[in-house]
């Protein structure tokens, strides 16, 4: 395994040092640590996007659902795809308003479209706690992986510690232009690696997909049908969710950021069209995970599918390779979001709620030494709390979901207001928390999430009407 572990930690090592090089002879002010300047480019913005997308949750969550849940799995191949859709529509609308008005943050994008600062934090509040979820997603996959892929050698916790380190460095450095240059080796290691094991792992095995397909409903004919291996992720359950991940995808705050660094809108349209192509490697990930459900049935973690087949398939040399490049796929979003994270509580939390009057290199400084403490708290919890990696990506979703309505409405409806926004978002999110809290998640068969974005959405729309005359601002 010393082949193994020299491969994994010079791919990080280097992928640190690669984003701490991006920030040189950059000054680096509020702008160029957001936004990149506005420069970025289709390849930059494709594959900044797509390294903020595809993550851990690619090579572990989507293979460990295939392997331990079966049908209800499918929802993620399909999200994506109507997701790139909507983002033909309103990202680049959205690109154009944060060109016209300088702006940095999602939460930025709802002050200047409602005039409301109250909003904005509301905004930013959600947006932090949303975000805590996905980053533990990152850190605790990044654990998984460079702990199998070591056969035990690095402990999760250790390699956690590692990474925290590491990436804490070149954002606190780099910025926005840090990740992105980052994203480039992720997303060469990332499909290089889901592309052999996505064909090898089959072909093995099976002499192909058509075969292990074959062997899998022939031994298991119920787990590729709804439900699937699970008792109640049944066709509403996965519909639902299809519509609420799809809506919530480009509504994370992060995404926002990435927007506002393209050069143009017309860059964002074209992303939207190649993206799709992202897709290919879920569908490959999935082949893996009902190829591990057959050869290794009865794992206690199906999250760990994908790398104990690659670890029963391949020689250690390539199982380092698979550990470094499953290392760097959560290294890179987990950079976007901790700096999107930080940089909310310093300017949309702290600089609008209690000190209007802080500067930018004041607000950058503040963002700076949040990186630390929100890295923290994602890592106490992907230490002390460690959970199954789909759930924590929906607890997500559920939070930022329920920032559509207030969006497209802003950008379709006249007559949309502040308050009606403000309430929708409260009872979209309370009800969420409810949903949760009480156990009825999923609720009559819908998931707990989709519910709140309708609830929210209904909210939005009577509130609206009923303020039409109380604009104003606040």
């Amino acid at each position: 395994m010393s082949i193994a572990l020299i491969i994994i930690f010079g791919v990080i090592l280097f992928s640190a040092g690669v984003g701490i090089f991006a920030g040189r002879n950059v000054k680096m002010d509020l702008e160029n640590w957001t936004v990149g300047g506005r420069k970025f480019g289709i390849l930059l913005i494709w594959l900044l996007m797509a390294g903020e997308i595809y993550t851990t949750f690619t090579f572990l969550g989507a293979s460990g659902w295939a392997y331990s849940k079966g049908a209800p799995a499918f929802y993620i191949l399909i999200y994506g795809a109507l997701a790139y859709t909507i983002s033909f529509f309103i990202l680049p609308v959205i690109w154009r308003i944060g060109k016209r008005h300088r702006l940095h943050t999602q939460p930025d994008f709802f002050v200047t479209l409602y005039r409301s600062r109250s909003l904005g934090i509301l905004v930013a509040v959600i947006g932090v706690f949303s975000i805590i979820p996905y980053l533990q997603l990152q850190l605790a996959g990044l654990g998984f992986i460079v702990e199998v892929a070591s056969n035990g050698a690095i402990t999760s916790n250790v390699a956690i510690l590692i990474s925290f380190v590491l990436t804490c460095a070149f954002v606190f450095t780099s910025g926005i232009k840090g990740a992105a240059w980052v994203a480039v080796i992720k997303d060469i290691l990332m499909i290089a690696a889901v592309f052999i094991v996505g064909f090898g792992v089959p072909s093995i095995y099976f002499g192909g997909f058509g075969k292990m397909m074959g062997a899998l409903m022939e031994k298991m004919p119920d787990h590729l049908v709804f439900p699937g291996s699970t008792p109640n992720m049944d066709t509403l359950w996965v519909m639902s969710t299809i519509l609420l991940t799809a809506m919530g995808f480009y509504m994370w705050p992060h995404i926002y950021g990435s927007v506002f660094s393209a050069k143009s809108d017309k860059i964002l349209k074209r992303n939207a069209i190649i993206m799709p192509f992202y897709q290919i490697p879920i569908f490959l990930i999935f082949m893996v995970g009902f190829t591990a459900l057959l050869v290794i049935p009865g794992l206690e973690n199906g999250d760990l599918a994908f790398l104990d087949l690659v670890n029963k398939t391949y020689p250690a040399w390539f199982m380092g390779f698979v550990g470094a490049a499953g290392a760097v796929t959560a290294m890179v979003p987990a950079a976007i979001l901790v700096l999107f994270a930080s940089t909310l509580v310093a300017k949309n939390i702290y600089q609008a709620g209690f000190k209007p009057q802080a500067s930018d290199e004041s607000v950058l400084r503040l963002s700076r030494i949040m990186v630390a403490v929100i890295m923290g708290v994602s890592l106490f919890f992907a230490l002390k709390y460690p959970n199954e990696l789909v759930p924590l990506l929906i607890l997500g979703y559920d939070g930022v979901c329920q920032f559509f309505p207030g969006t497209v409405l802003g950008l379709t409806w006249r007559k949309v207001t502040k308050q009606g926004v403000f309430c929708g978002i409260l009872v979209g999110v309370g009800s969420v928390i409810f949903f949760i809290a009480s156990g009825n998640d999923p609720f009559l068969g819908i998931n707990a999430g989709f519910v709140g974005l309708v609830l929210n959405a209904a909210v939005t729309v009577l509130v609206s009407l009923l303020t039409q005359n109380k604009a104003g601002k606040d």
